[in-house]
């Protein structure tokens, strides 16, 4: 993936897609977890299920693996959120947790389609909350990123984090 490898990790809602988008819009190498790289499988053993539960949302660590080692590119960020983060965490640079308030959380919930996960009334939404609630899958050394913030801003936040040039410069 790049020299650096990063993860942008949130719950449902808080900005994960539009912080790829930027990023990418920015000039830097992004993937999109969600959309490339996750499945329903179980998180110790990878096997694919026939589920569509919250903790069996998980990322294909093999395609992880060959990402990360693809050094073209100066830093590499992966956003989105997996339920098996524990099998390859050891393999990034820095984890960004992005994360807002209760309200605000549930103001995007409520935006967000029906059909897409976090929709308003499905199991998602629900989730979001609750996962909001207990902060837990948050990785060690995570550095927290406020995301009621412009996207503009969130991103530009992530990148000093990185040591990296907020501007277009990637």
């Amino acid at each position: 993936m790049g020299v650096k490898n990063y993860l942008v990790e949130g719950v449902s809602c808080t900005g994960k897609t539009s912080v790829c988008n930027e990023l990418q819009r920015r000039g830097y190498h992004c993937i999109h977890g969600d959309n490339d790289l996750a499945y329903w499988g179980d998180p110790k053993t990878g096997e694919p299920l026939d589920s569509s539960a919250y903790e069996h949302w998980i990322w294909d660590v093999d395609k992880v693996r060959a990402v990360v080692a693809d050094q073209n590119h100066t830093a590499s960020f992966l956003c989105g959120g997996s339920r098996n983060l524990d099998r390859f965490i050891d393999l990034l640079d820095g984890v960004f947790v992005l994360e807002v308030d209760l309200g605000t959380l549930n103001q995007r919930l409520a935006l967000r389609p029906e059909d897409e996960w976090g929709g308003p009334a499905s199991d998602g939404e629900s989730n979001a909350r609750l996962q909001h609630s207990k902060k837990e899958c948050i990785p060690e050394n995570a550095i927290t990123i406020d995301a009621t913030a412009p996207i503009a801003h969130v991103v530009d936040s992530i990148l000093e984090n990185c040591q990296l040039a907020t501007t277009n410069d990637a």
